[in-house]
């Protein structure tokens, strides 16, 4: 997706979560903030944009947003269960009340047979309640892992408040 691509969905996000008065949080890690990075190139984003939680380490997981150590030993820092409580505590420790978090294997090593580079985890919960959870394999190289991760996350949370 173009960068004037991406901007313009950001600032239809923007626009939905205005309107209905609600504050945005994200949970990134493969992405590195490149959601929160999206979302602050439009002016006036302090009005819907409530903050980012980039938790690239397991440990940063486990004390920011409550990822239990158990699931991240049984199921992997890449899973929709991690990606579900990465969610779920973004919305717990901050002042929004919807949140995407993003969780995958960016590249270009550290994939597996069964999570390839490319897989992506995303969660989206609004309030205290899970909306949705997902997981993507996206190609490409590293960057364009990412772009397609940011772009789909905030798809995520376009659809959600369309069809709220």
């Amino acid at each position: 997706m173009s960068e004037r691509t991406l901007n313009n969905l950001s600032a239809k996000v923007g626009k939905l979560l205005e309107k209905n008065g609600l504050m945005m949080a994200t949970a990134e890690s493969c992405t590195g903030g490149g959601v929160a990075q999206a979302v602050t190139e439009i002016a006036g984003s302090s009005a819907w944009f409530d903050r980012a939680f980039v938790t690239y380490s397991n440990e940063a997981k486990m004390e920011m947003l409550g990822v239990r150590s158990n699931s991240l030993d049984s199921f992997g820092a890449v899973s929709e269960e991690v990606a579900q409580e990465m969610v779920l505590g973004a919305v717990e420790h901050s002042a929004a009340q919807i949140a995407v978090s993003i969780t995958g294997i960016a590249g270009p090593g550290g994939g597996s047979e069964d999570k390839p580079v490319g897989t992506v985890c995303f969660a989206v919960a609004f309030n205290t309640e899970l909306i949705q959870v997902q997981r993507c394999v996206f190609a490409g190289e590293r960057g364009e892992v990412r772009n397609q991760s940011v772009c789909h996350a905030l798809q995520l949370i376009e659809k959600y408040i369309e069809n709220k």
